[in-house]
């Protein structure tokens, strides 16, 4: 009996570590690529710099890209796959058709990094670092991401069109559509901070400058129908924050608190506890504001299901599987 067992000894011990070697790898760590390619982060950020530096609204593009991208099957880069006989792309959603944008500097920041280390980082990793970079260049305060994501060989348009809260979403709706993702109602205020950079199309908010409603200033409606007609026009963009589009502030919680909301689905959080108290004190209170909004992001980055350890793979570009 004791030969036996120490004949199986070794063998229990290669399961053990055959086991801890998969749960390693299928862990998020903010040193992912540390001795597989020690340069990533820093090939990532200057790529995104450089990008924000020649159009500063490229910020809230990448932003929302991520956003988007982690709405739909968790953070897994699915947004970036292009339309082929097997996929339905995403980016022909509803929700993103001529809207989405970044796709290019999400493939110039892969072409890079792939030059210095082939194979090796993940597209959905590269749009979730960008997204952080892209708001850090424009003023908001870094936070910690922790990496180790896969891409997808899918995309799911049906999800995208049934899972993306739409500009005119009620604050019951957006609960929901928040809480289905694991993302409370305080994390929801902090992430809806982002609308601080960026432009929306008229078709988005024409309702909303038409009410005539009690929940938005007049003087501001009639500013916002000089570039939106009732009728036509509806690409016509307008800044979702009037006073400063291109700089990561808490400047979208003080419009809501003066009733400028562009959106009716960012206007609405003030409408009612629990969200209008976080309104109100992210407008009297930015680095409260920005300290959230960076924990809510790491959050967010880490919505399930997340190509993990051996499941999905490594996209040689980020528009199409290998």
């Amino acid at each position: 009996m004791k030969a036996f067992s120490f004949t199986l000894l070794p063998f229990l011990c290669m399961l053990l570590l055959v086991h801890n070697m998969i749960r390693c790898e299928a862990q998020l760590s903010s040193t992912f690529y540390a001795t597989t390619c020690p340069t990533a982060t820093t090939i990532i950020r200057n790529s995104i710099r450089r990008a924000v530096s020649a159009e500063r609204r490229m910020a809230a593009s990448l932003v929302r890209l991520h956003f988007h991208d982690c709405f739909v099957q968790g953070c897994d880069a699915s947004i970036l796959l292009d339309e082929t006989s097997t996929i339905q792309s995403e980016k022909t959603a509803f929700p993103n058709v001529n809207s989405v944008r970044g796709f290019e500097v999400i493939e110039a920041a892969k072409l890079e990094v792939e030059r210095a280390c082939p194979g090796v980082v993940s597209c959905a990793d590269i749009l979730t670092l960008a997204a952080r970079d892209a708001a850090v260049a424009v003023g908001a305060t870094s936070w910690n991401v922790r990496l180790g994501r896969r891409d997808s060989t899918t995309a799911s348009r049906s999800q995208a069109n049934s899972d993306l809260p739409p500009p005119t979403a009620t604050l019951a709706a957006l609960t929901l559509a928040f809480s289905n993702k694991g993302l409370t109602p305080a994390e929801m205020v902090a992430l809806s901070g982002a609308h601080t950079l960026g432009q929306a199309a008229c078709s988005s908010f024409r309702a909303r400058i038409y009410s005539n409603g009690t929940d938005i200033d007049a003087g501001f409606a009639s500013t916002r129908r000089r570039g939106c007609p009732q009728t036509g026009g509806d690409a016509n963009l307008a800044p979702l924050d009037l006073v400063t589009p291109n700089s990561f502030d808490n400047n979208y919680f003080r419009n809501l608190v003066s009733r400028r909301g562009l959106l009716q689905s960012d206007q609405v959080l003030l409408s009612a506890a629990p969200t209008n108290t976080i309104v109100t004190s992210y407008s009297t209170n930015p680095r409260l504001f920005a300290s959230d909004f960076g924990n809510a992001m790491i959050k967010m980055g880490e919505i399930p299901p997340l190509q993990l350890g051996q499941n999905g793979i490594i996209r040689r570009v980020c528009s199409a599987v290998n």
